[in-house]
């Protein structure tokens, strides 16, 4: 047996055709193109915009998307190129398979549960304070904070949270609507783009005029900032190194990179497509250009409107709001417009993430890797229901127990290290199947691949220890769990070794 078996780009296609038994394509480029801006807007430029700003960027947080946006678009052109010729279900996965081998594959499809399952569980906890947020502000209640935060929380009066529903009840809801059907999750979610992008180009064109300047001076957090005392209790410093200057830039593009990771989400979905090869790469690069250019915009605004301070300490997860409430007298209703745009936003990424995460599993399931019920489609609706139920749960201890700055963290280093190996293997494919037919080309790949990798690498390198330590840690279960099970349950495997007894 060999640990770095590779799959065939010919096995893959034919997985990839369609039939009856297999997953509906009912994709089109528009579907495809909304898919992608629907996982993208959401927590990132709602949440984690804020929250880069206020720890590590300050007004900068600009350059951090800058940086941010450049490593996702090296890295988006390899998906590209992947997605129009390998059009399969299982993203970086699938793309591993074909060009590093067994092993790396498997280690790709398991971080890749960090990136969607824990990204879906991200956004529902961010889902969940800004239901808060519109039930303060028109009904005039909220949810006992024991009721809608983790137990690793406490509020400035003293109490400790216990579990956070509201975020559960959001995953089931869309897991439910996931398993009816990819084309009516696909229209749910076209509808909410519209929603959520006239809703961020409003709040750039009329944030604008009250922006303050000196709100952006200096643009890069002095090592001279002092500290804040966030809710939690924890005294944040900006003299440490990742929280001012250049590497707090750094950090804070490690940060929002999170807002990017729905881009690739699109080439999960690369089996339900109608014209794969055509349509995948537009979907791809579109929506990430457009998002793009989307985030810069805001960031400037936001950070034009408020002192980053504000958004560690009053402002918080709803930072938004706050600095509309706050600071654009006369747009009182805009700041409650925005918590609703901002809910449909986070349910239109929770399913994106949740849709991509079932398909990667779908994928590694048809392989033998992990156990059959993750590929085991419903009956009526040809989705994979049970594997739909089972990541419901998964996602909801997360959702519903651990703070989101840890899962956040989490998502984002999980992603980074997919890119690298997205960008490495069109490298190697290029030299070792040359002639492969390409309905998307890379352009300018070996300046563009290696630059891809090293701009992901440099914004892992800013995350702290103790992401480092869950990824590893994360890493050695999924070791634990290839060498019991998926090796020797691999169909790659089993049919290298049916080859050479054949041959003997």
């Amino acid at each position: 047996m060999s640990l770095f078996a590779k799959k065939s780009i010919h096995s893959l296609m034919t997985q990839a055709a369609d039939s009856e038994k297999g997953l509906k394509r009912t994709l089109g480029p528009v579907a495809l193109v909304a898919l992608g801006i629907g996982a993208i807007i959401g927590a990132g430029i709602f949440v984690r915009t804020a929250a880069a700003a206020g720890g590590h960027a300050g007004p900068a947080v600009t350059i951090s998307f800058m940086i941010a946006g450049l490593g996702c678009a090296l890295a988006g052109l390899c998906y590209a190129e992947f997605a129009s010729m390998i059009p399969i279900a299982g993203s970086a996965y699938t793309y591993s398979y074909a060009t590093m081998g067994e092993l790396i594959a498997w280690i790709i499809g398991w971080d890749l549960v960090l990136e969607y399952a824990l990204g879906a569980a991200t956004v529902a906890i961010g889902w969940s304070q800004y239901l808060n947020n519109l039930l303060q502000s028109f009904f005039g209640f909220t949810i006992p904070f024991e009721w809608c935060h983790s137990p690793f929380q406490i509020s400035d009066a003293g109490v400790h949270g216990i579990v956070n529903l509201p975020a559960i009840a959001i995953i089931l809801l869309l897991s439910l609507l996931l398993i009816k059907g990819t084309a009516e999750s696909a229209i749910v979610n076209n509808i909410i783009v519209i929603i959520k992008v006239a809703i961020v180009l409003l709040i750039i064109g009329a944030g604008w005029s009250f922006i303050n300047p000196a709100n952006h001076t200096p643009y890069l957090i002095p090592a001279d900032a002092g500290t804040v005392v966030l809710n939690t209790g924890k005294v944040h410093n900006y003299a440490d190194t990742l929280n001012h200057g250049w590497w707090g830039v750094l950090r804070g593009a490690s940060i929002v990179f999170f807002a990017f990771i729905g881009f690739d989400a699109v080439s999960t979905a690369a089996q339900e497509a109608k014209n794969p090869q055509k349509h995948m790469p537009l979907g791809i690069l579109i929506s990430l250009a457009f998002c793009t250019i989307l985030y810069i915009l805001f960031s400037h605004v936001l950070t034009g409107l408020a002192p980053f301070k504000e958004f560690l300490t009053t402002g918080g997860e709803a930072s938004v709001s706050y600095a509309i409430n706050k600071y654009m007298t006369g747009y009182g209703w805009l700041g409650k417009l925005v918590t609703v745009s901002i809910l449909a936003g986070f349910s239109s990424v929770i399913l994106v993430m949740l849709l991509g995460q079932t398909r990667v599993f779908y994928t590694m399931s048809s392989d033998g890797l992990i156990p059959p019920v993750f590929s085991k489609l419903h009956p009526k609706f040809r989705t994979p229901y049970k594997s739909q139920l089972l990541f419901f749960a998964f996602v909801s201890i997360f959702a519903g127990f651990v703070p989101d700055s840890i899962v956040g963290d989490m998502v984002s280093i999980g992603t980074l290290f997919a890119f690298v190996l997205v960008s490495i293997g069109i490298l190697i494919l290029r030299k070792t199947d040359p002639n492969l037919p390409r309905p998307f080309k890379t352009p300018l790949y070996k300046i563009v691949c290696p630059l891809g990798a090293i701009v992901c690498l440099c914004m892992i390198a800013s995350e702290g220890w103790e992401n480092w330590a869950r990824l590893i840690i994360w890493l050695i279960i999924g070791f634990v769990i290839y060498f019991t099970y998926g090796k020797k349950h691999s169909k790659v495997q089993k049919a290298l070794t049916e080859g050479s007894s054949d041959n003997a």
